[in-house]
This record gives C-alpha cells, sequence and structure tokens, in this order.
C-alpha cells in the first residue's frame, strides 16, 4: 500500500509547480528524480513478486483440480463396488480440493488485479520520469546559456577588456615609433656643398688615373 501512495503522489505532483515553488530548481528536480526512479524499482520488484506469487497459485489450482478429478474417479469405483460410504468420503475429499481451489482463483484474481494497477503505475510513472529528465536537461542548458551569456558580457563590458586594448594601443603606439626610428636610419638627406666639391675632386683623380693607364698601353703597343 505504501508504493501505490507514492505512486499516487507522484502521478499527482505538477512538475511545473514543484520548481516554481523550489529555490534551487535543479537541486527539486535532481530529488524528484531520485524518488521516482527509486519508487519504480520498487514497483517493479513487488510487480515480479506478484507474477510470481500468480505462477506458483496457479500450479497449486492445476494440483487441485487434478486431485478433485481423483477423487471423482475414486468415488465412482467406490460406489461401482457398493461402498457407498467410501464413495461418500471420497465426495467430501473432492469438496475439500475444490473449495481450496475456489479460494486459490479468488486470490488469483486479487493478483492479476494488482498486477494490472503495477501496470498503470509503472507506465505513468516512467511517462512522468521522461517529463522530469526533459526538465531537467533544459534546466541545465539555460544554466549553461545563462553563464555563458554572463561570461560574454563580463568580457565585453568588464574592466579586463578595456585594460586588454588600452594594452593594445600602447604596444601599437611602440611599433609606430620603432617603424619610425628604421626608416629614419636609412634615409638620407641632401648633400653639402663641401660633399659635392670632395665628389668632384675624386672624379678628376680617377679620370686622370685612367688617362695615364691608356698611355702606359698605346706606349707597350708601339
Amino acid at each position: 500500500m505504501s508504493i501505490f501512495s507514492r505512486s499516487r503522489d507522484i502521478f499527482a505532483a505538477n512538475i511545473t509547480e514543484l520548481l516554481d515553488r523550489s529555490e534551487d530548481p535543479a537541486k527539486m528536480i535532481r530529488m524528484v528524480i531520485l524518488e521516482m526512479e527509486e519508487t519504480l524499482v520498487e514497483v517493479r520488484a513487488s510487480a515480479a513478486r506478484c507474477i510470481a506469487d500468480g505462477k506458483e497459485m496457479r500450479r497449486a489450482m492445476n494440483r487441485l483440480d487434478e486431485l478433485g478429478n481423483s477423487w471423482t474417479e475414486k468415488a465412482e469405483l467406490a460406489l461401482s463396488k457398493g461402498r457407498e460410504d467410501l464413495a461418500k468420503a471420497a465426495l467430501v475429499e473432492r469438496q475439500k480440493a475444490a473449495d481450496m481451489g475456489d479460494g486459490l482463483r479468488q486470490e488469483i484474481k486479487v493478483i492479476d488485479d494488482t498486477l494490472k494497477s503495477y501496470e498503470v503505475d509503472i507506465s505513468k510513472l516512467q511517462a512522468k520520469l521522461r517529463e522530469a529528465r526533459a526538465r531537467q536537461n533544459a534546466i541545465a542548458a539555460r544554466f549553461e546559456s545563462a553563464v555563458t551569456r554572463g561570461r560574454a558580457r563580463e568580457l565585453l563590458n568588464g574592466s579586463r577588456t578595456e585594460d586588454a586594448f588600452s594594452r593594445f594601443e600602447i604596444l601599437e603606439r611602440r611599433a609606430d615609433f620603432a617603424e619610425g626610428r628604421a626608416d629614419a636610419l636609412g634615409m638620407t638627406g641632401p648633400k653639402s656643398l663641401e660633399e659635392e666639391i670632395a665628389e668632384l675632386k675624386a672624379s678628376e683623380s680617377v679620370d686622370a688615373e685612367l688617362e695615364a693607364m691608356k698611355a702606359a698601353l698605346r706606349a707597350k703597343g708601339n
């Protein structure tokens, strides 16, 4: 009866209302699922015992039916031999077997009705369990999404992001300065007057040396 009572309580429970009243929906739904799973195990175990009891009772009922048939045959045999007293005693034993068989049939009917109730309860429990697990997955997904969105917004709007971008700007300015320095080192300005005159003198010296070499080669040829 306690299992049936627990099952009825679970069937009557509205999971949505339970979650709305709970301060910790994730914890509440875990407790609900655990309760359903435990109840489902107990209902199945009780159903298995009922099935086993029903099989045993049917075997006993069949034995009683066979015993009743045997007493009928014995009563007929005794009556054919003129032993009415033995026939009557055999009929009494057959009636006892029949009464016991009737009692077993009633118990079997009770077991069969109980099994039907178990089947209904198991089906409903499984449906409730699927609903609870679906809610659990949905809640878990919502929490995960909320945490992810919170981290993203914290990253976009938080001081850490601003500090990082400020450091990026500093690094960019340093890179600009380094590039400018490198470009400046490779730059050449306009030549001074002295530099230009020195270059002319160097050119004259080279031209004179070249003419001397030519004259020497002509002398050797002659």
